[in-house]
């Protein structure tokens, strides 16, 4: 556990990550810590940043795709895959599989949880340092540990549930497992608290889609809400969005270009800024030369479809060349340019997307369908699809709730490829209801994994435990308190 907890505030591990964004150059030049830094607004303001610079390191954006795809139907792993990425892919993930290690999202909670215990005491020691403006930096924390919170619970089920910093040896203590009704409840407490401390802009288009705002912690929020199957809720928190009328949709044409080429687009809610001089790692997993990930082989037919009706077929623009490259399968949203060319090494800095207006109407959709509402549900999918000029694959039909519910899943698969949600989504529908719907996880292993596996996969699909990582070995060998997850032992 100590490994877990052990993170101090230790900014200065972001001395050498500079950036073309203002509201990352504030930072400090050494890794100055305790009663020597918390004494000036200024401090607090990098310590804010560098909460969201720890979000850069190559651990945690690899997770993010990685957890949310590499189990699923929309990925292949590429012959730079190492044993324990193909194990994710083949559902035989074990407890030494490095990609469960829980780290260096702890080492981000623990990032916030020492500026929400420290910060305040700033305001006795600076009187230039005012109350919204610390309101406005814990809002920040909380919002960051809430998504840090949301990935943990939603990949490994019951976790610990650390709430105040770890700043000294002293500070270090074993933690058990807490249930994940309990961490949800906390994460949605914490999103309450960072809503109306959160400002509607800071000020900046790249500042205000690269630092949360209270639109990030609505969006959070929906998501969390939906995942809790609370309907009402979940819609309600969209709904603060869609009305508010600073978000839209980019269209067809400029869909890659603008949101993953240029990114910071007007359809972004909250996005992680790589730039030129802190470059992303999805060059290393997705370039053809250099592949530990591709895009499955079925996406072309049975995902996006191909036009068969029209003299100059029509092409769903999230598909060939935006999500993938159909010629080699290459995952393209992170690797591509403008001009269908590869970007080379020094270019690598696709943001990551967190949440877009896409996902704030397609949750809505999803919410209001649960409610009993699938034709107004079916009237917000058809504007993703319009401007996305998508292809009809099959009849929407929207007097049905399950086969909207079908519809929209299917939709999000097409809408948010590679951007980490395909498992979460998969799951969430399965868990439904008491998993009336698990035949959506067996349908997914039926296309992802090889032939003379499958019916092992099923086995272990079949026990709701297995839907959850194991606990990383090391976190059960220095905390006694952990208990494995029951599939794993």
């Amino acid at each position: 556990m100590k490994k877990l907890l052990i993170y101090t505030l230790a900014i200065g591990l972001i001395g050498g990550l500079t950036s073309c964004k203002k509201w990352l150059d504030l930072k400090p030049q050494d890794g100055i810590v305790g009663n020597e830094f918390w004494n000036t607004k200024e401090q607090v303001d990098a310590a804010v940043v560098g909460i969201y610079s720890s979000m850069l390191g190559r651990a945690l954006p690899e997770y993010f795709f990685i957890w949310g795809e590499g189990r699923t139907d929309m990925v292949a792993p590429g012959f730079r895959a190492d044993q324990d990425e193909q194990d994710i892919v083949n559902l035989n993930v074990l407890p030494t599989n490095k990609f469960v290690d829980w780290r260096s999202f702890y080492q981000t909670i623990n990032y916030c949880n020492t500026l929400l215990q420290l910060a305040p005491g700033v305001l006795s020691k600076d009187p230039t340092f005012t109350q919204t403006q610390l309101s406005r930096a814990m809002g920040e924390a909380y919002a960051l540990r809430a998504l840090m919170y949301f990935y943990l619970v939603r990949s490994f089920g019951d976790v610990p549930l650390k709430l105040d910093a770890t700043l000294s040896d002293k500070d270090i203590v074993s933690l058990p497992k807490t249930g994940k009704e309990i961490v949800l409840d906390q994460i949605v407490s914490d999103l309450k608290k960072a809503e109306p401390a959160l400002p509607l802009t800071y000020g900046s288009t790249a500042t205000d889609k690269g630092r949360v705002t209270r639109f990030t912690a609505n969006a959070l929020l929906a998501d969390v809400y939906l995942w809790m199957d609370k309907y009402a809720e979940s819609a309600a928190e969209c709904d603060k969005i869609i009305n508010s009328g600073r978000f839209g949709l980019v269209r067809g044409q400029d869909f890659f270009s603008d949101i993953f080429v240029e990114g910071n687009s007007n359809e972004s809610i909250f996005e992680l800024q790589f730039d030129a001089q802190k470059l992303n790692p999805f060059f290393f997993m997705h370039t053809p030369q250099n592949r530990r990930w591709g895009a499955a082989i079925h996406l072309t037919e049975d995902v996006y479809g191909i036009d068969m009706v029209n003299t100059i077929p029509i092409d769903d623009y999230r598909g060939d060349y935006a999500a993938y490259r159909g010629t080699d399968f290459t995952i393209w949203k992170y690797v591509g340019n403008i001009g269908r060319v590869l970007r080379p090494f020094e270019q690598s800095y696709a943001h990551w997307i967190f949440y877009r207006y896409a996902d704030i109407l397609l949750m809505k959709a999803e919410a209001i369908n649960q409610l009993d509402q699938p034709l107004e549900a079916s009237r917000l999918v058809k504007t993703i699809r319009n401007r996305a000029l998508a292809i009809e694959l099959k009849v929407m039909d929207s007097t049905s709730k399950n086969s909207m519910a079908t519809f929209i899943l299917e939709e999000r698969q097409r809408e948010f490829a590679f951007e980490g949600k395909r498992w979460y989504d998969v799951l969430r529908n399965a868990k439904r209801n008491n998993y009336q719907q698990l035949n959506l996880l067996l349908d997914m292993a039926s296309i992802s994994i090889p032939p003379d596996r499958r019916q092992a996969a099923y086995n272990k699909l079949r026990d709701k435990n297995s839907h959850y990582f194991p606990i990383y070995f090391y976190e059960l060998q220095t905390n006694k308190l952990l208990e494995q997850n029951p599939f794993y032992k």
